[in-house]
């Protein structure tokens, strides 16, 4: 009775837009399900960092070099903020790292496609961040405060992505018909996993409904997935590119885009880490974190000293 009570008092509040914050009473299931989503968005940033940093040193000029550096630390700066977010529920970072490292957690699907040609960067930019935007920014309304407010920072930085990654493909389908080529076929590849990104249909997600009851999630993934159509539709259009998807019309009656059918098939067996690049990812990641641990263990050490003499002058 005592847990009933708590739980109708902690959906009033929710009801009431007010943010749970971490000494809050709160669901179990409301807090795992925070660490999951969380914990997956905060991995798909580090791991989104592999396929844009594979091309830092092969970039055309030195602004692009500099700009895509510059895109690739704030993804790492996401991570950070998100994992902090995360260990707000209880939960260590070390642990979460771990799960990414051995294969059990998730991240975005996405991020297991290669990276072929540089017009790839721009596709990631204009498609992915702009997929990564709609998703994000009703998350700085999200139910949980440190997770709401970790996302301001974030979407103002994946809205300035979002803009680079469409001025490289603008650049490329502007040029000559090689360069017009490269931004075409990086539509082609990218087009599909960046719908995908938005998660399965509503009729077939696990954890969307209840989310939305908590008002953790603000919009449906098909309602995300539709808004994102309508938007970069013209975008490609207005460049000069074609949408790879020959079902793709407008609807004067809905008032918006139809489209065809996506291939969820290709999309769970990416999730099931049979993608093009699963492995490689996840390979990298961890030879990554086996070189960077003299960084750890000289961080803590550095921060016990530093508590040591602290401790003595008082």
């Amino acid at each position: 009775m005592e847990n009933l009570t708590r739980e109708k008092e902690f959906q009033a509040k929710l009801d009431r837009e007010v943010k749970i914050e971490p000494k809050d009473w709160m669901p179990d299931a409301y807090r795992k399900t925070l660490i999951r989503q969380i914990s997956q968005h905060a991995h798909s940033e580090i791991v989104g960092m592999l396929p844009e940093g594979n091309w830092i040193t092969r970039a055309p000029n030195l602004r692009r070099k500099a700009a895509l550096l510059a895109k690739v630390q704030d993804e790492a700066g996401h991570g950070l903020y998100l994992y902090s977010a995360a260990e707000t529920l209880g939960v260590d970072r070390i642990d979460l790292e771990e799960q990414l490292l051995d294969g059990t957690a998730k991240y975005s699907s996405i991020f297991n496609y290669p990276t072929q040609t540089w017009a790839d960067i721009g596709a990631i930019g204009w498609l992915v961040d702009g997929a990564a935007i709609l998703n994000q920014v009703p998350l700085c309304r999200t139910s949980y405060g440190p997770y709401a407010r970790a996302m301001v920072r974030v979407c103002k930085e994946e809205s300035f992505h979002q803009r680079q990654g469409y001025e490289i493909i603008m650049t490329l389908a502007q040029g000559n018909e090689a360069q017009k080529k490269l931004a075409q076929d990086a539509l082609n590849r990218w087009w599909w996993p960046a719908l995908m990104m938005f998660g399965p249909s509503d009729d077939n997600s696990k954890h969307s409904a209840q989310s939305m009851a908590w008002k953790i999630k603000r919009f449906s993934n098909d309602y995300l997935r539709q808004d994102f159509v309508d938007r970069t539709v013209p975008q490609a259009e207005y460049i000069g590119l074609s949408v790879p998807d020959k079902d793709l019309k407008w609807n004067d009656e809905r008032g918006h885009y139809d489209f065809g059918p996506i291939n969820w098939e290709e999309f769970y067996n990416v999730i099931k880490g049979n993608g093009p690049c699963n492995r490689q990812r996840l390979k990298t990641r961890n030879a990554s974190f086996k070189a960077g641990a003299w960084v750890r263990e000289a961080a803590s050490a550095y921060a016990d000293k530093k508590a040591s003499r602290k401790e003595v002058a008082a």
